[in-house]
């Protein structure tokens, strides 16, 4: 039997330090970063995704990171074509592949080996099913789900997004099994990879939220509105556009709010998206967590070095 590849996982919410953690940890272990941020991906965008700076990254390779124009689409089935040969590569030239992120989906799709192939995007039918949910709105689409696929269905109603609503009556309209189906079969073959995954995030939840609410002030210093600007100016994709941080300021820019306004939609967003993404985590019993307001960075840099020479 093939050994598997180890793999480092570094997951949490936004603002929880993610990015310095996982540097420290290449450094130590002589590592380097696959990017898992749906948002990095894209160029110019720079502020409101949060890149780490050249000195943050002190030299440590960043991959899957700043390399898409913001008109071109972008998958968790694309961004696992990309990791895995990534992985392997990293693997064979002696180090250690770390995958940092905050994209649940992502890392999850990633290390559990889903398989895409059967589900390549039919831009016909996807168009059909626009055009269907712009004339008869979500909650027609989730009805006509639960009429194939009710599992999907109760679990898309709860987060309403439109994407996925969407991907999910493709899915069906074109190989005839549902989505509850196919993920089963997707994740049913062995993944490659010993992954250790770490987790950072705060047992008081308002600690959490006044970090994102002091990352949003430092993007406003160091030029988001004017990065948004710029957004607008130029054309964008659809996933481009989902980004937190340019859509919130956009009735500023068209003199409809006040900068105030719209700075207090960014955090809440920011807060929000939070929420989610450990309420995604969370489900996973494998990831290893580390409080950030109740630990040092060394003591969570020393423990999660603990951990990986144990395990």
């Amino acid at each position: 039997m093939t050994a598997k590849l180890p793999v480092l996982a570094v997951v949490g919410p936004t603002a929880s330090g993610k990015t310095a953690l996982s540097v420290e940890l290449a450094l130590r272990l002589h590592g380097e970063i696959i990017s898992a941020d749906s948002m990095q991906v894209y160029k110019h965008m720079d502020i409101a995704t949060a890149k780490p700076t050249e000195d943050e990254k002190k030299g440590v390779p960043h991959h899957l990171m700043d390399f898409l124009d913001p008109t071109e689409e972008f998958s968790v089935a694309r961004f696992c074509s990309l990791a895995k040969p990534l992985i392997a590569d990293i693997s064979d030239r002696g180090k250690l592949p770390i995958i940092a992120g905050g994209t649940g989906l992502y890392v999850d799709s990633l290390l559990g080996n889903v398989d895409f192939a059967v589900t390549e995007t039919d831009p016909n039918l996807r168009a059909e099913l626009q055009r269907e949910l712009d004339e008869k709105g979500i909650d027609c689409m989730l009805e006509s789900i639960r009429a194939f696929d009710p599992e999907s269905a109760d679990r898309l109603a709860a987060g309403r997004n439109p994407k996925r609503i969407l991907r999910c009556i493709e899915v069906y309209r074109s190989t005839g099994m549902t989505q509850t189906a196919l993920n089963a079969l997707q994740t049913a073959s062995e993944s490659p990879y010993a992954a250790v995954k770490l987790g950072l995030t705060a047992r008081d939840r308002e600690y959490l939220y006044e970090r994102i609410n002091r990352r949003v002030d430092l993007m406003l210093d160091l030029g988001l509105l004017d990065e948004a600007r710029a957004f607008y100016a130029s054309s964008c994709g659809t996933t481009a556009n989902a980004a937190i941080g340019y859509k919130e300021l956009l009735p500023y820019l068209e003199g409809r709010l006040s900068l105030d306004e719209c700075v207090e939609n960014v955090k809440r967003s920011t807060r929000r998206y939070a929420k989610r993404q450990l309420t995604w985590f969370r489900r996973d019993p494998d990831i290893h967590w580390f409080e950030i307001d109740c630990m040092s960075f060394d003591e969570i840099l020393s423990s999660a070095l603990n951990l990986i020479n144990k395990d």
